[in-house]
Parts: structure tokens; C-alpha cells; sequence
């Protein structure tokens, strides 16, 4: 059936070019309900949703964003090989879909800014373990919903300005923004490797015959 969780599990790909309809509140929450079904370092739930419609916000953030692709992303795309499960077609593709979230990341009706609230102490490794597993329910959620979105974290190559831009208080810090809106193109089957290639049992390189 179409909501069964292994089925959305499996074509919840990253949706970059998204349409400007407006998407209702109502939706959204669902979609953030889910968030804060995940869960969290000792139940603390330090983690915050800001959602922003404001068109200035979001265009003064796309411009970091930019300035990020232009020293960073462009030209890592550019001399990478295709990532596993893919080709240089379907590469290709990505690459045009990422110049064209880059270009029109502002345009998504909705983002949701998923952050800590840290306090006086400083984000480690483990910091998200408390807020990613609810960026990914959100994802889902909205696959489930119709919606479509992709992780984004590319922002934080130029942290200090998107969060400025982003209003955020001291001792609060982002971990990844998702743009939501209805999708341009269709849901699909997720472009990855072999599963055997990832894992391995008892031995560090040695692979699991039953995988």
C-alpha cells in the first residue's frame, strides 16, 4: 500500500526543484509532530523548529547559500565521479538539480530551520544524535504527505552569516534546513550502492555473506 514504511522508506528521494504553491499550516505541523517523535539525548529534547515563510529571510539566507556553491559545492561537483549507485547521466542530473535548488532554495513556499539549543556549552560529535533522527521523520512525514524536500545543511559552510540572517540567539545553533514544497518532478527509487558494500561483520573489511 502507499504508506507503507519500507515503500516511502525507499523512494523518499531528495526533492530540489519544488513548486511556489503555498503549503497549509496544517501540513506543516504534521510534518513537525512527526519531529518530535524521534528521539532525543536523554529525553532532553533541546531541539527547535524554526519555520520561516518570510520571503526576506529566506533570500538573504540564499545568498550564503550561493556564495557557498560558488567556492565549495560548484566545484566539488564538478571534479567528483558519480557517488554509488549512480552514473555519469544520472550524476549530471543531480548536479543540474542542485544549481537548481542553489538558484531557487528562496522560493520554497516553506523551510524548516532544525536547531540545538546548546546553551553556554559547544556542539560535539555526538550533538546530533538529538536532532538528525527528527529531521529525518520530518522527510518522511512529508513523503508521506505528498511533499516534497531534501536535507540541507550546505548553509552552515558560511554559518556565522546564514545564522545571523536566520535570527538565531546565542546558544542556539542549526543543523540542517529543510525546503518543503510540492514537487516539480515525481518520487522515486533512491539512487544507492549495493548493500553489501557497506557492511561488514565482526571485522572491520570483512563483508557479511548473508547481506
Amino acid at each position: 500500500m502507499s504508506g507503507d514504511i519500507f515503500e516511502i522508506l525507499h523512494n523518499t528521494r531528495a526533492m530540489r526543484r519544488l513548486k511556489p504553491d503555498p503549503v497549509s499550516d496544517e501540513l506543516i505541523r504534521k510534518i513537525l509532530d512527526a519531529g518530535i517523535r524521534a528521539p532525543s539525548g536523554g529525553n532532553n529534547q533541546t531541539w527547535r523548529f524554526l519555520v520561516i515563510k518570510d520571503p526576506a529571510i529566506k533570500k538573504a539566507v540564499q545568498v550564503e547559500y550561493k556564495k557557498a556553491y560558488d567556492d565549495v559545492i560548484g566545484p566539488r561537483y564538478a571534479s567528483a565521479a558519480p557517488p554509488p549507485g549512480s552514473d555519469e547521466q544520472r550524476y549530471h542530473r543531480q548536479h543540474t538539480a542542485v544549481e537548481y535548488l542553489t538558484d531557487h532554495y528562496h522560493e520554497a513556499p516553506v523551510w524548516i530551520v532544525a536547531c540545538l539549543e546548546h546553551g553556554d556549552s559547544e556542539p560535539n560529535r555526538h550533538s546530533g544524535a538529538s536532532i538528525y533522527p527528527a529531521v529525518q521523520n520530518m522527510l518522511l512525514a512529508a513523503r508521506a504527505l505528498g511533499l516534497g524536500s531534501t536535507l540541507t545543511t550546505r548553509h552552515l559552510i558560511r554559518e556565522a552569516e546564514s545564522e545571523k540572517a536566520l535570527g538565531l540567539p546565542p546558544g542556539v545553533h542549526s543543523y540542517a534546513i529543510l525546503p518543503i514544497g510540492y514537487p516539480m518532478g515525481n518520487f522515486g527509487p533512491v539512487g544507492r550502492g549495493n548493500l553489501k558494500d557497506f557492511v561488514y561483520e565482526d571485522r572491520w573489511g570483512e563483508s557479511a555473506d548473508w547481506v
